[in-house]
């Protein structure tokens, strides 16, 4: 059975401003890492930031599919919590968005096609979730597998953004194993919800997706926030398909490892360079990248260029490619004094805290459950050493391994709390992208501006779901009134990058002649 039938896009009645034209600038690169060097041969550690934009109202279409599981265990109060956090979903929705809706139990349903969101298609969409029952086994597989359907056999396509949210309390019984399932280039964000679900499937499922979250809500209270805080990162998308690229320059370095998490990596052997694929990237999120140079012995005091870095990427069907950036530093022989920079600093405490989760994850999955709280300890004293103390990101990391600890106290509460709540955990670091876990309100690294916007929005929606909720238009228009400049400065920076390399240039041509 084919899912072609997905709604065609019709114009509202009142479409309100043109969108502003797509511009250059939607992302920007820059680079943390100490000026001087010695003569010697030395490593040098570069630290690049990828930023995402601002929001604007020129973002793609979204196609989002909610995958959710109503099998019995989901009857009685879990289901109203699902009902709940799906009528948030469906209110924050616009236009140009399409949804569709798919439930899963003994095998999996699809309750709707790809709807576009309009007055009608709400009011059918809230009846159609308020009528959702619980009963039967656990197909996950089911469910996954006609959730991507739905995402691969549309008709309409072109330039739009995707997303599939899977949500499901309980272990897989039916259907084979949905880990095992390959997702393509689809972004899959997994909810477990409650203190039943397999994390270790749900994990994977994310894994497999370049994209993907896996978020831990063992509190049912807290389903509506978890699910805003996924839909304000796919309603805020400024770029798809990004990539960076890092070159050695000439004879001047080479590169000797990149650090990005669990992104896809590749490596050209005839020049050494190295390109790492993240996919699609929201307003305001941050991609932190560390790249490990070797830098041969040089006879003088001079400076050196010795790394290019190139960003590409796309919007709505489109390429763009950020102006390369030539990274020079200065040899000379007084430069044993200068410290790592703060930013790089901070950056290899989370790399090393992450670590340490892992591992001692792996260790009360072995039932090593002292040698794993041990580790976490040793992680929180690691966190003293640091200067920056009172860094929000450093806060945000003893916070985490607090949390975790708890979770610690016995092989059982371990089993069916500590092992989500560290999986969570894992994917969000690898990934450098926000999912819900423990206590959310306190937890939010890698939170974006709208994410906070949203969370404070579906605590108000759980309190009384029939107040109206600012659209998406409304929330854009804030943030532009908030920072008018945001969407100039973005395509400021992508021009004065042009032109600053393009002086660059000119002055080596010269000294060359001289």
């Amino acid at each position: 059975m084919s899912f072609n039938d997905d709604e065609q896009l019709l114009a509202p009645p009142d479409s309100g401003p043109k969108p502003t034209p797509i511009i250059q600038g939607r992302a920007q690169v820059v680079s943390k890492n100490k000026s001087t060097v010695p003569l010697e041969e030395t490593k040098l550690r570069v630290l690049l930031e990828i930023t995402g934009g601002d929001s604007s109202n020129d973002r793609p279409g979204l196609d989002l599919v909610a995958v959710l599981d109503v099998s019995g265990s989901m009857a009685g109060e879990k289901l109203a919590k699902v009902k709940t956090a799906m009528l948030f979903v469906i209110k924050k929705l616009s236009p140009i968005d399409r949804l569709s809706v798919v439930t899963f139990a003994e095998d999996a349903r699809r309750l709707c096609p790809l709807r576009q969101i309009t007055e009608d298609s709400q009011k059918f969409l809230e009846n159609l979730v308020n009528g959702l029952n619980a009963d039967g086994a656990t197909n996950i597989t089911a469910g996954l597998q006609t959730g991507l359907k739905i995402i691969n056999d549309r008709n309409l396509s072109g330039g739009r953004s995707v997303g599939i949210m899977l949500m499901s309390d309980g272990e897989q019984n039916r259907g084979g194993d949905a880990a095992q399932v390959p997702v393509g280039k689809v972004p899959v964000h997994t909810f477990g919800f409650g203190v039943n679900h397999d994390p270790r499937v749900l994990k994977a499922i994310a894994d497999n997706s370049i994209e993907g979250t896996f978020s831990d809500v063992q509190n049912t209270d807290n389903l509506s926030i978890a699910f805003s805080q996924c839909l304000a990162g796919l309603l805020t998308r400024v770029v798809e398909d990004l990539k960076l690229t890092v070159t050695p320059h000439e004879d001047e370095s080479t590169i000797e490892q990149v650090i990005a998490g669990s992104y896809p990596q590749s490596k050209d052997d005839a020049d050494g360079s190295v390109t790492v694929t993240f996919g699609g990237l929201y307003a305001k999120e941050v991609r932190k990248v560390m790249v490990d140079l070797l830098l041969p012995a040089v006879s003088k005091e001079r400076g050196a260029d010795v790394l290019d870095i190139t960003l590409s990427y796309s919007f709505q069907g489109r390429p763009f490619y950020a102006p390369p950036v030539t990274l020079n530093v200065s040899r000379t022989r007084a430069s044993a004094d200068e410290r790592e920079r703060p930013e790089v600093r901070n950056e290899e405490t989370r790399l090393l805290t992450a670590k340490m989760i892992k591992e001692a994850r792996v260790m009360a999955d072995g039932n090593k459950l002292d040698d794993a709280r041990d580790k976490l300890v040793e992680a929180q004293n690691s966190l003293e050493d640091v200067d920056d103390e009172s860094s929000p990101l450093i806060e945000m990391l003893r916070s985490e391994l607090q949390q975790l600890l708890k979770l610690m106290k016995s092989q059982e509460i371990y089993e069916k709390q500590g092992r989500p709540f560290a999986l969570s955990s894992e994917t969000s670091h690898n990934r450098q992208r926000f999912a819900a876990r423990g206590d959310i309100e306190s937890l939010r690294l890698f939170a974006t501006p709208r994410m906070d916007k949203y969370l404070e929005q579906a605590k108000s929606f759980d309190e009384d779901p029939s107040k109206p909720l600012p659209s998406v238009d409304e929330d854009v228009k804030e943030e532009i009134a908030a920072n008018p400049l945001g969407p100039i400065a973005g395509a400021l920076s992508f021009y004065i990058q042009s032109a600053i390399q393009s002086l660059q240039a000119i002055e080596k041509i010269i000294n060359r002649g001289l």
